[in-house]
């Protein structure tokens, strides 16, 4: 994403409030993250600022639609690589439009009905086996038999099978 100083409106106050840019204390405010985020977020690639006259970080206001996109996506446990490579796949690395998440959105679903699945096992049998069998011993026999799955190589192989 280029950053650059925001263009201004037909002048007015108004038009001045919408495009001003905004320093990191604001945009960490109205995006709901700490300032230290925001510099994270930068430092990974993810968003950008540029420098004010008196070499204080200043963020155009797309930078807060950037950064709900990277938030809601870390929250379903998008890996922040894959975040950032789909936001830098967008033209110009422009701010996402809604088309844009719905796309991004449908490329992460098979990613996250795997780990859905994955997390669904591991409730599932968590009570009874952690999938190895070595700390189930009561029922070890009945679904490990003789360690058979430690043939296999280390880790849970009943709850992790594609491993």
């Amino acid at each position: 994403m280029k950053a650059s100083k925001p263009g201004k409106g037909q002048g007015g106050k108004a038009d001045d409030a919408k495009f001003r840019a905004l320093t990191a204390g604001e945009a960490a405010k109205r995006s709901g993250v700490a300032v230290s985020t925001l510099h994270f977020y930068e430092a990974e690639g993810l968003i950008q600022s540029w420098r004010s006259p008196g070499n204080q970080r200043r963020y155009a206001r797309e930078v807060l639609r950037r950064v709900a996109l990277i938030k809601v996506a870390q929250r379903t446990g998008i890996p922040l690589a894959a975040i950032r490579q789909a936001l830098r796949a967008l033209p110009g690395e422009r701010t996402p439009t809604a088309a844009d998440w719905k796309r991004l959105s449908a490329g992460w679903r098979a990613d996250l009905n795997q780990r859905i699945e994955r997390l669904t096992r591991l409730r599932d049998q968590l009570d009874g086996c952690i999938g190895c069998g070595c700390l189930s011993l009561g029922i070890c026999p009945l679904r490990n038999p003789s360690d058979v799955l430690g043939k296999q190589g280390p880790g849970p192989r009943l709850l992790d099978p594609q491993e």
